[in-house]
């Protein structure tokens, strides 16, 4: 389990999630001061790669600070998310690190994304180990064509753990219902055979729809809605969201 703030993840029903994909600091903020009123969301992601100054290391933690001051008490992730796994916008190797590390030390985020392919292992692991002084790491991985085999997916989690990420994330896409039965297999092997922490997955779109609301079954500790725009392809409402959770977790 992990304490971020007022809410333990890998503990009873998955908490949820919700993006912040605006572009300018005025609708990043106001979206923000919404997403910290819904009572059906539990932390607030913010998506910097869709930020108009995601460039400029010094614009985003002026707005990171102000970001804080509006969502109160909820645990913010910060994500950039590389145009390779799914994102808005390309990024060096030297700008991602600089960027994610100066984040870590603002005070004013609570877990940061880090995408552990994007660099070498031993770069990751460092990054990681950087990271880890100051925010909660989520490392993570996305494939917005397919989905891998079972063994790779549990291979990747695996990896992640390995590499000192708080908690493992991978979202994959379906082609079919079986490509959506093999994440969840996969995430019920990794919680009872490998995890020593949290892990967070998801099959995307219409068809991985069920992976986000199942988690508590399978063990998958963290899911994303939409109470604006989405993120990703098959977030649902919030409020839906938390209704079913509180559903299955009664049930269990």
């Amino acid at each position: 389990m992990i304490r971020v703030r007022d809410i333990t993840i890998g503990e009873g029903s998955p908490k949820i999630c919700a993006p912040v994909v605006e572009v300018t600091q005025e609708d990043i903020l106001e979206e923000g001061e919404k997403l910290a009123l819904s009572k059906g969301v539990d932390l607030i992601e913010w998506r910097i790669d869709f930020y108009d100054e995601s460039s400029d290391i010094s614009k985003i933690l002026q707005t990171a600070s102000l970001l804080r001051t509006v969502v109160g008490k909820k645990p913010l992730l910060a994500t950039f998310r590389t145009k390779n796994e799914g994102g808005n916008k390309e990024i060096e190797e030297s700008a991602y690190k600089d960027m994610l590390i100066a984040i870590s030390e603002s005070g004013d985020i609570d877990m940061v994304d880090i995408e552990v392919y994007f660099m070498d292992e031993k770069n990751t692991k460092d990054i990681v180990k950087s990271l880890k002084k100051n925010v909660v790491v989520v490392g993570s991985y996305h494939d917005f064509d397919k989905t891998p085999d079972k063994e790779d997916i549990v291979g990747r989690l695996r990896k992640m753990q390995d590499l000192g990420a708080d908690i493992p994330k991978i979202a994959v896409m379906p082609q079919s219902t079986e490509d959506l039965l093999a994440l969840l297999s996969a995430t019920e092997e990794m919680r009872r055979c490998y995890a020593d922490r949290p892990v967070i997955t998801m099959s995307m779109a219409g068809t991985g729809v069920l992976s986000r609301m199942c988690g508590e079954v399978f063990g998958s500790a963290l899911t994303f809605g939409a109470a604006g725009k989405v993120s990703a392809p098959g977030q649902i409402d919030v409020e839906e969201l938390r209704t079913v959770l509180g559903i299955i977790h009664k049930s269990l």
